[in-house]
């Protein structure tokens, strides 16, 4: 049995150290293409940009991310390339990129998933590959039977930032606040703002807490609409800190378990199948995947986490940490990997 254990340990730790490049995978014209996730910020959804005359034409427009002010560039037009008619308010999917000091935004056909690999692995560009200019090219990667064409974007857009710079200063929107009047500082205002500084969309399951924190908001902050008014990032969280639970970006503590233990109801079934949207660096699906083991022993448990950090949910399933950091009710759960502990 040990001899078992040892060859399963063995194998994750070949696993951990082999993956040394993350890229975030996508498509265009039906080929699977991927950057480094070093260069990606974040993923992204829109409908709108705002138009800016005199654009060069790959440039759909700008967009308000979190009160930053980016330009979006469709790869497609940029390439040559054809592109999946959208059908009217379909949003686009759009890869943020983090190049030096400033943010960019590329509109792709659609967004698969985070790949990770050997950098070894990696071959060099062809001219084979002539649907993209090889300069543009990093290397390509086969990868459960799909071969991924790695972007360099600092080839494509690094160099040459100034071209890509299309905000002149005469057309730069304001702030997604200001043109609201006093009288238009409403629920709608609150939604809408919630979504641009944290990503926070307001739907049927949260509406209701929505609605009674912004009462609290308008009490604790008084009339003026301008001290109603969420100016950034850091107003929107403060309206959403009591969203959150105390254990958020922690493991769970013993009562906060046992409070959410006490909430389930027993299950027959035989099967469990669990959302965790806004898993962060995975500490709370863990949490939860410990307790549901050990409360329904027999059943078949699969848990989907999500999140918008894109690094966070990449490394999420190798965390490795200090047995020290962990809580005790998990001890039973962990294995030692290169003297940290994993699950």
């Amino acid at each position: 049995m040990n001899a078992v254990v040892d060859k399963a340990v063995t194998a994750v730790i070949e696993g951990v150290e082999n993956i040394d490049f993350k890229m975030v995978a996508f498509s265009l014209a039906g080929k699977d293409y991927s950057i480094d996730i070093m260069k990606v910020r974040e993923i992204s959804k829109a409908t709108r940009f705002t138009y800016v005359p005199n654009s060069l034409p790959y440039v759909r427009g700008v967009y308000n991310l979190r009160g930053d002010i980016i330009s979006i560039i469709d790869l497609r037009t940029m390439f040559n390339l054809p592109s999946v008619k959208s059908e009217k308010n379909e949003s686009d999917e759009i890869i943020i990129l983090r190049l030096d000091n400033y943010l960019l935004g590329v509109i792709v056909d659609s967004i698969d998933k985070v790949v990770g690999i050997s950098s070894s692995s990696i071959q060099p560009p062809h001219p084979i590959f002539g649907d993209i200019n090889i300069k543009f090219i990093q290397g390509v990667v086969e990868k459960d039977n799909k071969l991924y064409i790695i972007l360099d974007v600092e080839s494509i857009f690094g160099l040459d930032a100034e071209n890509v710079e299309v905000i002149p200063s005469q057309y730069t929107p304001k702030a997604v606040y200001a043109e609201n009047k006093p009288e238009e500082i409403n629920m709608g205002f609150i939604s809408e703002t919630l979504r641009t500084f944290s990503k926070f969309t307001v739907t049927d399951l949260n509406n209701r807490w929505v609605e009674h924190r912004f009462e609290e908001w308008k009490t604790l902050k008084g009339n003026n609409s301008e001290d109603l008014q969420l100016h950034s990032e850091r107003d929107s969280e403060e309206f959403l800190s009591r969203f959150y639970s105390v254990d958020t970006g922690r493991f769970w503590s013993e009562d906060y378990r046992n409070i959410v233990s006490s909430l389930l109801e027993n299950n027959s079934s035989g099967t469990l199948r669990v959302w965790n949207p806004g898993c962060g660096k995975g500490y709370e699906t863990y949490s939860l995947a410990v307790l549901l083991s050990e409360k329904f022993r027999e059943a078949s448990i699969k848990i989907w986490a999500n999140d918008k950090d894109l690094m966070s949910i990449s490394n999420a399933p190798n965390l490795a940490l200090d047995k020290q950091n962990l809580p005790e009710y998990m001890d039973k759960h962990i294995v030692s990997v290169n003297s940290k502990s994993q699950f």
